[in-house]
């Protein structure tokens, strides 16, 4: 432990001599207090994640996501997350959504996104964001369109987050231009 900590000392101390530059960086959502403070088109694709929610395969961590993807041309794609015994082999209710969109759809802009998840062992109140692989996979359908999508989250009830862009919460991300 104490070769650690010295480590990181020498580290710090190294930093400091080549002039190190805190980046702070700041990202806002917005809160809504219930489903019914949206707007009339966001409640009602939240409302389809909340139904799609009950669809949710999730035997082994009775953890379940509904997500409803809003389309360019007011088509409304559908996903619950699928568990599988063999973990990793599932997949997510925002990756089932937004993959089907891209296979089905594939020259459709998906405008919108609305998250809704909830847990049979706890009430999840707060509002549940995508997990670090969802939010890559709607980060590259932003990429690829070229456009941001727009995004709602909330657990079983209660508050709503809003972001404008998945951006917002990945702000170090990697794209087709990292490579």
């Amino acid at each position: 432990m104490i070769k650690i900590q010295t480590s990181f000392e020498v580290w710090i101390f190294c930093l400091t001599l080549y002039h190190m530059k805190k980046i702070e960086i700041k990202t806002e959502f917005i809160e809504y207090d219930s489903i019914e403070e949206l707007a009339l088109e966001d409640k009602q694709l939240m409302d389809q994640a909340v139904q799609i929610r009950k669809s949710a395969y999730a035997p082994y961590s009775k953890f379940k996501v509904g997500a409803a993807l809003l389309l360019e041309d007011g088509t409304v794609v559908l996903g619950s997350n699928q568990e599988n015994a063999a973990f990793p082999s599932g997949l997510c209710a925002e990756r089932t959504a937004i993959f089907q969109a891209g296979a089905l759809y594939p020259d459709k802009k998906i405008l919108k996104i609305a998250i809704s998840a909830s847990s049979d062992l706890k009430l999840t109140q707060a509002p549940i964001p995508p997990c670090g692989a969802c939010r890559q996979s709607i980060l590259e359908y932003e990429t690829k369109q070229n456009q941001f999508i727009e995004m709602f989250f909330m657990g079983a009830e209660g508050k709503i987050c809003y972001s404008p862009s998945l951006v917002n919460m990945l702000p170090f991300y990697f794209d087709r231009d990292s490579m």
